[in-house]
């Protein structure tokens, strides 16, 4: 048997481990220290590129369970969107470690953006592209199949496999629901909420994206189904 520590894959690093991972690529993305121009650029950009790998790793299921759906794969498509939304659960995780970025910390590291934004961000907007292709898939699976989404939700036992795939897909749409919630709310407590940023778009613009959902008609039945159990009423104050 050979030297089970010697490096076997190609490469320069040290072990396979480094090799396998590039982790000599990965980790000399982040600017060095006599680069920065705060030190919180660390920070910063740890949250944005982790964020940004894991949104890759979420559009590259996406783009499966596209396909599985295509073929009518239910099952299999349902746990990947479990994938998806874990993901998504580790970038807004992230994302609230900008909280320990001081305002006055930022503008220092805002100088070194030139006009970056979360708004160009690849991994945001390939998902962005996904979800309606993701919502269209779905329609055209249950149409396929001869149901409607009330149908789904009225006896969810009755379309069991149907109802669990429309639940992962409402986990999917929350997930980004709250990260577009959250990242406001981190920005206004960074710099502002009545303030330009960095491509000139007011801060309050990101507040009109909130509502911005994938699967519409998923929540819309929600209101279907209150208004045929008759609650639809207001609660009454208790004094």
């Amino acid at each position: 048997m050979g030297d089970l520590n010697k490096p076997v894959l190609p490469g320069t690093a040290a072990t396979d481990y480094e090799r396998y991972l590039r982790t000599d690529e990965l980790l000399s993305l982040q600017r060095k220290p006599e680069e920065q121009l705060h030190r919180d650029e660390m920070l910063f950009q740890t949250i944005h590129q982790s964020a940004e790998l894991w949104l890759k790793f979420a559009c590259f299921e996406i783009d499966t369970v596209l396909e599985m759906l295509g073929r009518d794969e239910v099952w299999p498509a349902t746990r990947l969107l479990r994938r998806v939304s874990d993901a998504l659960d580790l970038v807004n995780d992230n994302t609230l470690m900008l909280e320990h970025l001081a305002p006055a910390d930022y503008h220092i590291v805002r100088n070194g953006l030139g006009h970056g934004s979360g708004f160009d961000s690849p991994g945001f907007r390939h998902l962005h592209e996904r979800g309606p292709k993701l919502n269209q898939a779905f329609l055209a699976l249950i149409a396929r199949r001869g149901v409607d989404i009330p149908a789904i939700q009225r006896v969810p036992s009755t379309h069991e496999d149907l109802f669990q795939l429309s639940e992962r897909l409402l986990d999917l749409d929350s997930r980004v629901m709250l990260w577009r919630t959250m990242h406001l709310r981190l920005v206004e407590r960074v710099i502002g909420g009545k303030v330009i940023g960095t491509q000139g778009t007011p801060v309050e613009v990101l507040g009109r994206r909130l509502e911005v959902r994938y699967f519409p008609e998923l929540w819309e039945v929600r209101n279907q189904l209150t208004q045929e159990a008759g609650l639809t009423g207001l609660a009454t104050p208790t004094s």
